[in-house]
């Protein structure tokens, strides 16, 4: 019968969870350059150019968490459309998560939506994408949201 070494299983045991931490660690930093160097120029450029439409824009940023890209009804100061990119909990490795919500009026509950970001984007690539493909991303899903209220038979 072999004998248990109960000692080296401890000592793997805070090894394991060091790693599991360090990685977390890296994962929300990574995510904030995401942020900074991604996402913020991309909502940015979005801003620019809905002003041209007179639609407001804004984002807001939970640091190593989420960031939010909002637009306004067309001439009012209410939220039409979030689009929300956010680092999962304990994540260990750029996974991120998208969650839309919009609504038709502004007193219309918001329909809200979860999914993956960017399905098929392996986590190493997150970091290399380019800020017009996340621009694009957001205009796909708003355009979308928008052809079908207004083509909804309700």
């Amino acid at each position: 019968m072999s004998k248990v070494d109960w000692k080296k299983d401890l000592a793997n045991h805070f090894e394991n969870v060091r790693v599991i931490e360090l990685c977390q660690k890296e994962t929300v930093d990574q995510f904030d350059q995401f942020c900074e160097f991604i996402a913020e120029p991309a909502f940015e450029a979005l801003t620019e150019e809905l002003d041209q439409y007179r639609i407001r824009s804004e984002q807001v940023k939970t640091k190593g968490r989420s960031i939010r890209f909002a637009i306004c009804f067309p001439g009012l100061k209410e939220e039409q459309f979030h689009y929300r990119i956010a680092l999962p909990k304990n994540a260990v490795e750029l996974r991120l998560k998208l969650q839309v919500k919009a609504r038709r009026t502004p007193k219309a509950e918001y329909q809200t939506t979860d999914e993956d970001f960017m399905p098929g984007l392996f986590p190493f690539k997150v970091l290399r994408m380019d800020k017009d493909e996340v621009v694009a991303d957001v205009v796909k899903h708003f355009t979308s949201f928008c052809y079908g209220a207004l083509t909804s038979p309700d």
